[in-house]
């Protein structure tokens, strides 16, 4: 099995229980493919069963289209395809981004003055 991130617009999370089970899903947003749908593109996965009650309650802190970073295993599904089980969900700082790489100092054209180094 797999583990792996992702980040994507945040739709919802949405948890239905029958008997005693647990279905429960987050939903977020991709680019459209322009052929068979527009706008957005609405994407559900399901969340694995032991991490559903954290993953259905964090949902409730995000705004819509917020963008999320979320944490899910690829597990082997039917036909050799994966199965995607959300694990963990959480905001993307974006501050965090944008100072991880701070612009160079703007240059004033003067050399510097080796007296005062």
């Amino acid at each position: 099995m797999a583990r792996s991130t992702m980040e994507v617009a945040f739709l919802g999370t949405q948890m239905t229980q029958v008997d005693d089970t647990k279905y429960a899903k987050v939903f977020y947003g991709d680019e459209p493919d322009g052929k068979t749908e527009h706008g957005l593109s609405i994407i559900g996965m399901a969340i694995a069963e032991d991490a559903a009650d954290e993953v259905f309650m964090a949902g409730a802190q995000f705004e819509p289209l917020q963008l999320v970073r979320i944490t899910f295993d690829v597990a082997r599904g039917g036909q050799n395809k994966g199965k995607n089980l959300a694990l963990h969900i959480e905001a993307v700082d974006n501050k965090a981004r944008t100072t991880a790489s701070p612009a160079p100092a703007a240059s004033t054209g003067k050399p510097a003055d080796p007296a005062k180094a």
